[in-house]
């Protein structure tokens, strides 16, 4: 049985950093692109970053560029977020999610980014960034 689980989250103030987790249980994480989304009450779930699973490039939102790093640890089956010169806008419920496939795009002919090109999606850890 598939299952991601996020892990990592928490109370921060802002400028204050967090790193997430997510490890990936009934299969190898290393053959599939892995997604961070995040949900704030009363918005949409946005696309926040995605490493791919063979050539392991990487793609963010351009809110978080320069602040979050996207990596895996293909040992320990686990894609982390580091989340650094956190902002009160970053606050959030974080998802990690694998649309079932390698690449997170393909040519830019696929966005990375769209919730429904994700198959499987992880319960979620709570950020909040507050002073």
């Amino acid at each position: 049985q598939v299952q991601l689980v996020e892990s990592g989250g928490g109370l921060v103030q802002p400028g204050g950093s967090l790193r997430l987790s997510c490890a990936a249980f009934g299969f190898t994480l290393d053959d599939y692109a892995i997604g961070w989304f995040r949900q704030a009450p009363g918005k949409e779930r946005e696309g926040v970053s995605c490493i791919s699973g063979d050539d392991e490039s990487t793609y963010y939102v351009d809110t978080v560029k320069d602040r979050f790093t996207i990596s895996r640890d293909n040992a320990k089956n686990t894609v982390y977020l580091q989340m650094n010169s956190l902002k009160p806008e970053d606050t959030g419920v974080y998802y990690c999610a694998s649309p079932s496939k390698t690449y997170c795009t393909l040519m830019s002919e696929i966005p990375w980014d769209q919730p429904a090109e994700y198959e499987y999606w992880g319960q979620g850890t709570q950020v909040t960034v507050s002073s």
